[in-house]
Formats: C-alpha cells, structure tokens, sequence
C-alpha cells in the first residue's frame, strides 16, 4: 500500500501540508485504486507539457489535484463523503483533459466530459467494496457539485478553484511561493454569501487583496492566445486520430497521455504524425484577427476564469469587488483583457487541416 505523499516533490508535499495540516490516511485506501492511479498519468496542463511554447516547472498531474481538492473539502469540513466527492470529480477526465472538452466543442464551458463519473465510480470493484465498507453511498460522492465548498459557480470561491489557481500558479505560471499561499489560505474561513449559501472567503480583507493581486496575474494564462492555440491543435489531432480509426473515445478514458502520443507519433498517417512533431517543436504561435491559410488556424472562445471572493468587511459579508477599489481594479484588468485583447484567429506555424 502506498502512501501518496512519499510519491510527491517537496514542494507539493508542503504545499499539500497547508492546505490541510492532517493528511487523512484513510484517503490512501481510494488513491489506490486503478480509477484514481489512472488520472495520476494525465497533466493539469491540458496539454502544454507537449509543446516548447510553454515551460511548465514540473509534473502536476489530475490526481494531484484532485489530491489537492480534497485536502481542502477535508480541512474545512471533516467530513468524509464531501471530500471523496472532491477526490472523485476529476476521475472521469480523458486524455489532455479539457482538450477533449474543446473537441467536443464545449470550449466556453469544459463540462462535456464529466457524464461518466458515477459509471466509473460503480464500474470500480476496488471502490465500491471501500465505500461499502465506509457505509457510504455511489450517490454521495459522485456529483461534488451537491457540496457548495467543494464546488459552485464562477466566480465564487470553491474547494475546486482554489486548489487550481494555487497550483497552476506554481507549476504553470509561477506567481505563487509556498509562503504567500500559507499567509492567503490560512485567512480562509466558511462564510454565508449573498444567497445564503456556505462559501469559502476571508477573514480579512487585506489578505484578500493580497490573494487577488497575486491570482489575478495568473487568470490571462488560461485564456491566451499561446493556450487556445494548443488545446484546439491537440483536440483536432486527437479527432482526426478517431476519424482515421487509430484510437477511440473510449481510449481516452483507458490510456495515459503518453500512450496516446505515442499512438499519434506512431501512426500510419504521417500527415498527423508530422504535424504532432512540428507542434511538439514548436516555440510560439500564430495569432491575428483574420483568418491565415497556409499554416494551421483556428477560432476558439475559452472558458472564463476568475474569482470575487467574499470577505468580512466589519459585521458584514462583501464581495472584495464592492469594497476594494485595488481588487476592482485587478479584476476589471481581467475581464478587458477577456473581453477585448484576445486573438480571434490562432495557430501554430506549420500546415495541418484536421479530418
């Protein structure tokens, strides 16, 4: 039986430290099972691990994350049906992730991949005689949506949004150290906000300016040009691979990223396979407002990310954006950049025209 944190970097293990303090080892037990090791072998990147354009710190997989959500939901609530939830929402995530959201063209909300959790979770031997032994029910812990800190919508804070802004900011894009996290996070407490309904926000409002200052440098990643560009090649090589019959969906759910680039590299068509090749070489991108004809172009909108923490602002609760005119500023920077900076057209420079 292996201990998680004996697997991890020293940075995520502390990392993982604050976030909760205690390391339930209970969790162990359903880290451990083959559903939850899969997603060990796909990237949070979505797929910027595979091209020179980026330059990621270091592996960060699904179930770190995961791990991560988890840790969070357990931390502030103790309770063991809401932080499973939180261990298993991720585990029905195929191969590069959201790439395959935007192959299914649901680029603007990245939900389309979610469908097959509770099958997974009943489809698991291992997991299912864990949850009968824990008295726990399939229902439970299979939709983390049920549970407000575990997840909610944007831009409020939830288990979920938290954790990746936190580690996308140490392994994608570095605007985190481990000591402004601890100062930002150990600020955090349970709050009702506007509609009754529990939500993670902070106890002070100076340490929440602090966190979006610091977060909201991160949020343009998510959307840029040099993103769009990668995730919709990867979802059109990956479409095309389905097309010509080399891989199924089904393999998506079953194989590691690195199988399934093998099989692209590998394949009998060398049009997919040379193009991969010139993507994973690539060091930038192709960006403009009008459309380019001889190398590969795409058009694709990205999900909006962001948050508007609550706060306690004397004896009530606020939106940080209502009582902060240095936030205000720091979100609105965001949203104009959303609304207005980003590429209609982007590619890379090489040809390739998906099947």
């Amino acid at each position: 039986m292996n201990n998680y944190l004996d697997t991890v970097n020293d940075e995520i293990k502390e990392y993982f430290s604050i976030l909760s303090p205690e390391f339930p080892e209970w969790m162990n037990d359903y880290i451990n099972t083959p559903e939850l090791q899969r997603i060990h072998k796909i990237s949070m990147s979505c797929g910027t691990d595979y091209t020179k354009v980026f330059n990621n710190t270091y592996w960060y997989s699904n179930l770190d994350h995961s791990i991560g959500v988890a840790l969070i939901i357990w931390n502030f609530t103790k309770d063991k049906k809401q932080t499973l939830s939180g261990l298993f929402h991720d585990i029905a995530t195929p191969t590069f992730k959201h790439c395959i959201d935007f192959m299914n063209g649901d680029s603007e909300h990245q939900e389309s991949t979610e469908e097959r959790t509770e099958q997974i979770i009943r489809d698991s031997k291992e997991i299912m005689a864990l949850l009968n032994r824990d008295g726990i029910k399939v229902e439970e812990v299979s939709d983390y949506h049920i549970y407000p800190i575990a997840d909610n919508d944007t831009p409020q804070l939830s288990a979920d949004r938290f954790e990746y802004n936190y580690s996308s900011g140490l392994v994608l894009k570095r605007v985190w150290n481990l000591e402004d996290i601890r100062e930002t996070y150990n600020n955090v407490t349970i709050l009702k906000n506007e509609n009754g309904i529990v939500e993670l926000g902070f106890k002070d409002k100076a340490i929440c300016e602090k966190y979006v200052n610091i977060v909201s440098s991160l949020w343009p990643a998510w959307v840029s040009d040099e993103d769009r560009a990668t995730m919709q090649f990867l979802a059109d090589s990956v479409k095309s691979m389905n097309r010509k019959g080399f891989i199924s969906i089904d393999d998506l759910y079953e194989m590691s990223e690195k199988e399934i680039i093998d099989r692209i590299l590998n394949c009998k068509d060398t049009y997919i396979s040379s193009a991969f090749k010139k993507f994973q070489d690539s060091t930038s991108i192709i960006s403009s407002n009008e459309p380019f004809e001889e190398q590969y172009c795409t058009s694709v909108r990205p999900k909006k990310r962001f948050i508007v923490p609550l706060v306690k602002d004397d004896d009530s609760i606020r939106r940080i954006y209502d009582i902060s005119p240095v936030a205000k500023e720091n979100i609105d920077k965001y949203n104009d950049y959303f609304n207005n900076k980003l590429s209609k057209y982007v590619g890379f420079n090489f040809e390739f025209k998906p099947y």
